[in-house]
């Protein structure tokens, strides 16, 4: 902290180290203006707290080292969030099962998820047992609300204000003849009237701002439900194109396997064909070599019998 003399004292900004008014810089980290439009506060991917956001990471700083020790996380089986890195359940339902014993049901998205932890912290919720996500949507619903409330009525209070003095100006200058008891009864007329629009009044801001606040309540509940949607399909489809990359490895093997097949199958058959053609061959000639052996052996008898001299037959021997 500096300060200069007849000056009001500057405050060093925890990011850039710059010097600024106390109320320039953020309640929660104190940053300056630039600090926090060069590194906006983001909600966590898995674990859904808000956190700085530096090198435009979806995830916060304790998710990552978390990542990089055991993995890609799954769903808890408690808030439902894709944050469970040991186990099934993420790191904040077991720290508060340990603390506080088993959940109940949430009293606004109705999954067993809260827990009571028995003291004041239902008084800020307006009494509800609600789990870590929507106190974190309700609370944020209320301060927008108050916000806007506390807006609303500095603008009716002024026009209020500019409206009555106006209006008794006006009112001064006709009743200046009048006589004074019916002077008193006007003016008690004029006050119970704008006594009874305050109220009024009063009592429309308040429904107003208790339907914003349901309203901001839901929409912020519906965008969470819808981002954590979005992470379970986006994890899906990771694993579904893991799935399918590893069953195209499979079919690529099994591809080249029966290519390997094919080919020692061509092999073995073109092997048997000459084989089998080399059989044929060689019985062709086997086959042709006994035959000319035959016509030889049968020229050889019939050359045989025709030099062989005939034998007398039994009338030429009698005569």
């Amino acid at each position: 902290m500096s300060a200069g003399i007849g000056s009001a004292p500057l405050f060093a900004c925890t990011k850039c180290n710059s010097r600024h008014p106390f109320e320039e810089l953020s309640q929660g980290q104190q940053l300056c203006k630039d600090c926090r439009q060069a590194h906006p506060v983001v909600k966590c991917l898995y674990c859904r707290a808000e956190f700085q956001q530096e090198n435009k990471s979806t995830i916060c700083k304790k998710c990552a080292q978390s990542v990089k020790a055991y993995g890609t996380p799954t769903i808890c089986e408690f808030c439902n969030l894709i944050a469970a890195f040991i186990g099934s359940k993420c790191q904040r339902c077991t720290n508060l099962e340990r603390k506080y014993g088993p959940p109940s049901t949430c009293d606004q998205c109705k999954l067993r998820c809260a827990f009571d932890r028995k003291d004041d912290s239902k008084k800020k919720v307006d009494g509800k047992l609600l789990c870590w996500l929507c106190t974190l949507a309700y609370k944020r619903a209320l301060q927008k609300a108050k916000k806007r409330k506390h807006a609303d009525h500095g603008h009716v209070s002024s026009h209020t204000s500019s409206h009555h003095n106006s209006h008794h100006k006006d009112k001064s200058k006709h009743h200046s003849g009048v006589p004074t008891l019916f002077s008193r009864s006007s003016a008690g007329h004029h006050h119970h009237h704008h006594h009874n629009s305050s109220s009024k009044k009063a009592k429309v801001e308040k429904s107003t701002a208790n339907g914003s606040a349901s309203s901001s309540e839901l929409a912020d509940i519906t965008s969470t439900d819808q981002m954590i949607a979005m992470t379970q399909l986006r994890e899906e489809v990771a694993s579904l194109k893991k799935q399918i990359e590893q069953k195209d490895k499979l079919l690529l093997e099994k591809e080249k396997k029966i290519t390997e097949l094919k080919a020692g199958q061509w092999e073995t058959e073109k092997e048997m064909r000459n084989k089998i053609q080399n059989m044929q061959k060689n019985h062709q000639e086997a086959v042709e070599s006994l035959q000319t052996k035959n016509r030889d052996l049968q020229k050889q008898i019939s050359q045989l019998s025709s030099k062989k001299p005939k034998a007398p037959t039994a009338a030429s021997a009698a005569t």
